[in-house]
């Protein structure tokens, strides 16, 4: 018997005895590596805060290896994570020093206020009713007006408290606070150490891969992380001009509850195609207890923020979206939606970005190595920026 027939034998009977194995012991192999990315914890937070971090880290690098000169032009780095850790550090005290009080107050006056508002809901629906010649519409919202309390006076509670209830889900003190810590040196270490860490990373893929592959991976690394910042930064950016500009306009039209729409349009921002809609419902639906009038006021003044927002705005502060066909981001949000939740919402369009990035490059390739002539855009028209990501 050839030995590389026996030797082909002898590795398909012990593959089919580890994936019995593993298959009998399921619950422990995936109890162990539970285990193993509970202990790596730190190390995916830090590489989240360095992935945040690493666009302001650059811009600000830029600026100080230009402006420090030959000399000290080693201190960029350094300097560029520390300026990036205190602007961190200044929109997080800013956000609880100014943003979070408005916010528990708007909520604690909603909660006070709601009856009237359930009672200018019946009113509305009661004219609305004899308007249309439909016969009057009671309903019962003495229930309605409870769980609403209810809901609000807990909100209200979880945010009041949040480091309480923080500190209270983690269980412990020292776990989380040595979490944090060792987070933070890791997304230092990336930050400071980028060009090395790159370095190394290019170095093991042609060590362990062919040329061929490692350039191939080494692109489809660099793609997925470009589309990913891009998306990032874009959405967050968006999402605080959004929103402040939302609040700085409800002051004019209800100012007791500016910076609880403007938090709600924000958050919603983040949210691709559906969180536009999302928010400019929820904020209606809040002012029009309130007043009818003003509901429809502030949609006017939404939907011209947007327009606003999306043509002029976020193509100067955040440059073109991630390339990705207005068809393609629903199809993208919806299936990620079904199949992973709320993650998938978040996390579907960047990926399915680079999919499409991805095919669209192999198509080419392909259609080139075969002669077939590629569609070219009409050379008198216009170069338009692509659609924003809602």
């Amino acid at each position: 018997m050839p030995k590389q027939w026996m030797r082909s034998v002898l590795l398909i009977i012990t593959y089919t005895v580890l994936l019995v194995l593993g298959l009998m012991r399921s619950d422990w192999i995936f109890g162990l590596l539970g285990q193993i990315l509970s202990g790596c914890r730190p190390l995916f937070i830090g590489f989240a805060i360095a992935f945040i971090l690493n666009r302001p880290c650059a811009f600000f690098c830029r600026h100080y290896e230009r402006n420090l000169g030959k000399r000290w032009k080693k201190l960029g780095r350094p300097l560029a994570v520390l300026t990036s850790y205190l602007a961190l550090i200044a929109v997080i005290v800013a956000l609880f020093s100014f943003v979070l009080p408005q916010v528990v107050e708007s909520i604690r006056m909603l909660a006070g206020s709601l009856g009237g508002y359930i009672a200018n809901l019946q009113t509305l629906l009661n004219q609305a009713a004899d308007y249309l010649d439909w016969e009057a519409v009671d309903l019962d919202l003495s229930s309605l007006n409870q769980y609403l309390r209810e809901f609000l006076n807990g909100v209200l509670t979880s945010v009041s408290n949040a480091a309480t209830q923080v500190v209270m889900v983690t269980g412990n003190i020292i776990s989380m606070f040595v979490t944090l810590v060792l987070a933070v040196v890791f997304s230092i270490y990336m930050l400071a150490g980028k060009e090395k860490l790159l370095s190394q990373g290019r170095r093991l893929l042609r060590a362990y891969l062919p040329e061929r592959w490692a350039d191939r991976v080494s692109d489809v690394i660099q793609l997925t992380a470009d589309i990913f910042s891009s998306f990032v930064s874009g959405q967050l950016i968006e999402a605080c001009i959004l929103g402040g500009l939302c609040a700085l306009g409800t002051l004019f039209i209800q100012p007791d509850y500016a910076a609880l729409i403007g938090v709600i349009i924000g958050v919603s921002a983040l949210i691709p195609v559906a969180g536009a809609y999302i928010g400019a419902i929820l904020s209606a639906f809040l002012l029009v207890m309130v007043n009818p009038v003003r509901a429809l006021i502030f949609l006017i003044f939404l939907a011209v923020l947007q327009q606003i927002e999306g043509n002029v705005i976020y193509p100067r502060v955040v440059g073109t979206s991630i390339g990705l066909p207005g068809i393609w981001v629903l199809a993208a949000v919806t299936v990620g939606g079904g199949l992973f939740g709320l993650l998938g919402v978040l996390l579907s369009v960047p990926v399915a970005s680079v999919v499409y990035a991805l095919i669209k490059r192999d198509v080419r390739r392909r259609l080139t190595e075969q002669g077939v002539a590629l569609e070219e855009p009409e050379p008198s028209a216009p170069e338009q920026p692509e659609e924003k990501i809602q």
